[in-house]
């Protein structure tokens, strides 16, 4: 019984050790899985750090292994010393097609149903064959395959618009793209799941299915 409890007071003494002996504090914050994780370092957009001892490898950081610091991004190929340059002033991107950002807040309406559709006709035949497909995928389960409010979500949610009747006949496929991107009434908004080249080719669909 003595052993015992010799053998329990030594186990308990080499347990606290061990606890004592992982405390972190001061210069020594103990070991960490992924150091990275825990300190994470934020970049500024658009900007370079020319320093190559930027972020040389300490206790927190992992061993680049390629000769500068963890925190250099320049690019030395570029003959201005940077990964990304700067975009000129006052200009916005496009998309590969010259597509602009869409910007006209939700309650302007009115606005967004003067815009033109940058489809043109040369490119109207194979937008509207996407626009059907894109349609049945993200529209018809509401407004119908013929847009008559007559989908499976509209037999259960009445109010879904009809877009076959005389009250939208006339709006533009501006007004459309519109309502897609931000919602009105009971539709949702779909801005953040269909991307703006495939909103204006379901506006198209929708404008040939109600002639």
């Amino acid at each position: 019984m003595r052993i015992y409890s010799v053998f329990n007071y030594f186990l308990s003494l080499t347990l606290a050790v061990i606890l004592i002996s992982c405390g972190a504090g001061g210069d020594n914050q103990g070991l960490e899985y992924a150091p990275n994780m825990y300190h994470s370092v934020p970049y500024e957009p658009l900007s370079q750090i020319t320093d190559e001892d930027a972020g040389e490898a300490t206790q927190f950081l992992n061993n680049t292994r390629d000769g500068h610091g963890e925190y250099y991004n320049s690019n030395p190929l570029n003959a201005h010393g940077m990964t990304m340059r700067t975009p000129a002033p006052n200009t916005v991107p496009r998309k590969k097609d010259g597509f602009l950002p869409y910007r006209i807040p939700k309650d302007s309406l009115e606005i967004a149903a003067e815009i033109e559709s940058p489809i043109d006709s040369t490119m109207a035949e194979a937008a509207i064959k996407d626009g059907k497909a894109l349609y049945g995928r993200y529209c018809e389960h509401c407004h119908g395959s013929k847009g008559e409010a007559d989908g499976l979500v509209a037999e259960k949610y009445p109010g879904v618009a009809n877009l076959q009747g005389v009250a939208y006949k006339n709006i533009t496929e501006g007004h459309i793209f519109h309502v897609i991107t931000w919602g009105k009434g009971l539709m949702g908004a779909h801005g953040s799941q269909v991307s703006p080249e495939d909103r204006w080719k379901i506006a198209k669909f929708v404008k040939s299915i109600q002639k």
